[in-house]
């Protein structure tokens, strides 16, 4: 299975080799074995990484915070809150369109592929990586979340000055992973449609994120997709 000798990116493989090689891993490998034995698990196995693929490791300038994969056909491809070509966007990510639109006037994509973000140095990481078909938060408590948290602390421990963008009850419990003597945190409701008038609208985090960028003497996003 593609996840036994995982494709990643060689900055990411050193920093979480103690991960692949740990017995929660092991673990999770044998479960993901057994699930594709059964049913439908997304992403392919070839998208699993695909957040640390875009974004090597020297080049992680912010993270963005999901929770778990989208569950339907041709969605999940292994970067939070983004969907393959031709899908339809989400609404969660037709309100991160919104919020885009208000804050820098960047008219909304006909699309919802998130690649070009990630290469700029966005991790768009979720806390757990595979999913069941049409089943949300199946892949929850298997170890994913143990794998993902390694990659946290490793950026909050190693690097200096990312930006970590939690959004929303859950990723808002990883802050306790995150130094912010020596890093930015901004946080905000989640963009789904219910919570999103609840302080994710108005939030101008992608406009922040800029001017963070900017002052620490780094490239800012460039936002339009």
């Amino acid at each position: 299975m593609e996840v036994q000798t995982p494709k990643i990116e060689q900055g990411w493989l050193k920093i979480l080799r103690p991960e692949f090689e740990s017995d929660y891993f092991r673990k999770l490998k044998e479960f993901l074995v057994e699930e594709k034995s059964k049913y439908t698990v997304y992403p392919a196995g070839s998208n699993i990484f695909t957040a640390f693929n875009l974004t090597p490791w020297d080049e992680v300038k912010v993270v963005i915070l999901g929770q778990d994969p989208y569950h339907g056909p041709n969605q999940a491809h292994g970067l939070c809150f983004s969907v393959l070509p031709g899908i339809t966007p989400p609404p969660s990510l037709k309100n991160m369109y919104k919020e885009l639109q208000d804050d820098l006037g960047i008219t909304p994509p006909g699309h919802g592929y998130l690649a070009k973000w990630a290469e700029q140095g966005i991790l768009m990481l979720n806390a757990v990586l595979t999913v069941r078909a049409g089943m949300a938060g199946s892949h929850a408590n298997k170890g994913w979340e143990n794998f993902t948290d390694a990659a946290i602390q490793a950026l909050s421990r190693e690097k200096k000055g990312i930006i970590f963008v939690l959004w929303g009850n859950f990723a808002k419990t990883k802050r306790s992973l995150i130094d912010e003597s020596k890093h930015h945190v901004l946080t905000a409701a989640h963009p789904s449609p219910f919570s999103a008038n609840n302080g994710f609208f108005g939030c101008r985090h992608f406009s922040k994120i800029n001017e963070i960028l900017v002052s620490e003497g780094k490239a800012p996003i460039d936002w339009r997709l």
